[in-house]
């Protein structure tokens, strides 16, 4: 055994959370949010804003789509294809886990 710690792969079924040491803040002077990890900052886009707002740790990445559909008129499938690769990317870094 490597000792080296196993990956997290997104799913649909996934319930995504941000990880115990991020934070997600709103920068009142830039006017801008930042995700805030261990000696890392991130400056996500509207559309990871959003995704991040709903990952409570209780919603799946399906349920987030869901929660998104109306949003931005694009169907729950196109969604998920959308996020799910935003959140491995994520996962991966450290900044959400499941």
């Amino acid at each position: 055994m490597s000792g080296k710690p196993s990956r997290t792969v997104m799913a649909p079924a996934s319930v995504p959370a941000l990880a115990r040491h991020v934070k997600m803040r709103h920068d009142k002077v830039r006017n801008r949010w930042v995700i805030l990890a261990p000696e890392r900052v991130f400056t996500p886009d509207a559309v990871a804003i959003a995704v991040l707002q709903l990952c409570d740790g209780k919603r799946s990445v399906e349920a987030i789509a869901v929660a998104l559909e109306q949003t931005y008129n694009a169907p729950k499938e196109r969604i998920i294809g959308d996020i799910l690769p935003m959140l491995q990317d994520l996962a991966d870094r450290g900044v959400v886990t499941a």
